[in-house]
């Protein structure tokens, strides 16, 4: 059996790639992340922390970005959640302006319970180049983790009327029903959830912490739209989530936790070891920079 077809095997490269997108309007970089969620053929997309990540993740290929909270929240010495709504959306223009590819920007729960609310985060997002955004059924309350699946599908619908007034294609909003990552590993609910976001008008639908691999292939054969799977440890592979028909794959933090370890390991080396061992992926870092940056 032939190996399913990644989206980011498929890309343009070298400057013609950079040339091809450099053109690319808001409008066009929206069109151009709807049309990259394709079933079986996933759209590869990491998550920068910061400006210089995305531009070496851009440089090296990857056809979309998404910003990530928590990784955006850590460069700020922040847990997760400790960002407010003008600084996500501060941050989401700056990856926008680093580089020419398009960019979705994680905006959490929309940093608001209500409705209307949430709609304004959208509109923001809109407003600054932004060519998809996730928008989350998560409370950030311990006593109730999760809104009612009527007030999530409200939330959904009216950051959908938001994302679509856009001329064009408009923002590609992507709905997330967070029950894996809240302690409810509940399948059904978790369908029925993204069933609704789908109604209530998404346009990619995601589950957080699914991790099993026949649970993520019942998912995508019970909705209609393209779903986002995230890489976790054990989990399954690339190809695997490929085969089961998942339309795009991020990495939430990790890239960025990665970096964090990256960081840690050198300075107990050099501080308890006295070793300059790291000093080789530093070169690596440096020339990445420099192919980047230039």
């Amino acid at each position: 059996m032939p190996r399913p077809t990644l989206r980011s095997e498929t890309r343009r490269t070298g400057g013609d790639a950079l040339a091809y997108v450099a053109c690319m309007t808001a409008d066009n970089k929206r069109a151009k992340f709807r049309d990259l969620h394709i079933k079986g053929s996933p759209l590869i997309m990491p998550n920068p922390a910061d400006q210089g990540s995305a531009k070496i993740l851009a440089s090296i290929g990857f056809p979309a970005l998404a910003t990530t909270s928590g990784g955006y929240a850590a460069t700020l010495g922040r847990p997760d959640y400790r960002v407010d709504r003008d600084e996500a959306i501060a941050h989401a223009a700056a990856i926008v302006s680093a580089v020419e590819v398009p960019v979705s920007a994680d905006l959490e729960n929309g940093f608001a319970d209500r409705p209307d609310e949430v709609a304004m985060t959208v509109h923001m997002a809109v407003d600054v180049g932004l060519a998809g955004c996730s928008i989350e059924d998560f409370t950030t309350r311990k006593d109730a983790p999760l809104y009612s699946m009527r007030e999530a599908a409200e939330r959904v619908a009216a950051a959908a009327e938001a994302a679509h007034h856009s001329r064009g294609s408009g923002l590609v909003l992507t709905a997330r029903a967070e029950n894996y990552l809240r302690g409810r590993p509940d399948l059904a609910d978790t369908v029925r959830r993204l069933q609704a976001f789908q109604e209530a008008g998404a346009d990619v639908l995601y589950a957080p912490g699914l991790a099993d691999l026949g649970e993520i292939s019942a998912l995508v054969s019970a909705v209609d739209l393209p779903v986002n799977v995230l890489l976790v440890p054990g989990g399954p592979s690339v190809t695997e989530l490929a085969g089961a028909g998942v339309a795009r794959i991020s990495v939430g933090g990790a890239f960025h936790n990665v970096a964090l370890g990256a960081l840690a390991r050198a300075g107990r080396q050099l501080l308890e070891e006295s070793s300059s061992a790291w000093m080789e992926l530093a070169a690596e870092g440096r020339k990445a920079a420099a192919a980047a940056f230039s």
